[in-house]
């Protein structure tokens, strides 16, 4: 059994209060045109005329070779953490890259592939259960864009 995990409540409260994102940086605030804007958080899209944030985030607990950062964008409000067994509404594209990650959070190599959306769960269920995977990252195809994490449920 696998979950879909957003961001941290405790890290997305920190950049909605303005808090540096992880270049240092003051998180933009924009309005959504509620086109392929997903909340890293609520895991939904952001609604057309909506607050929302742009900063760069690396969803690793430190620094080092493997902790890849990049753009994300939130609700610019407190929103409820999503995250289920169920494949969120953020995951919109038609495919992703998913890849699996070590308990020291470095990539484990021979885990990452483009995967169509829906077979997300299964791909993700079959990863971890390698034992030296700890956790999936669920990335954008096009972008590589940090989506969400996957662990076991």
């Amino acid at each position: 059994m696998i979950r879909f995990t957003p961001i941290p409540t405790e890290t997305v409260r920190a950049y909605q209060a303005g808090g540096p994102d992880a270049n240092g940086q003051i998180p933009e605030r924009h309005i959504s045109d509620g086109a392929g804007n997903p909340c890293r958080h609520c895991l939904q899209m952001i609604p057309k005329g909506a607050g929302m944030l742009i900063l760069a985030h690396r969803p690793f607990p430190s620094a080092q070779p493997y902790a890849e950062l990049g753009p994300i964008f939130l609700c610019a409000n407190a929103c409820a953490a999503g995250g289920s067994a169920e494949i969120p509404e953020i995951l919109a594209s038609p495919e992703y890259i998913i890849r699996g990650y070590s308990a020291e959070n470095r990539i484990v190599y021979g885990t990452g592939a483009v995967v169509p959306t829906a077979t997300i769960p299964a791909e993700a269920e079959t990863r971890l259960t390698d034992p030296r995977i700890a956790y999936v990252h669920i990335r954008s195809a096009r972008n590589n864009c940090y989506q969400l994490r996957v662990e076991r449920a």
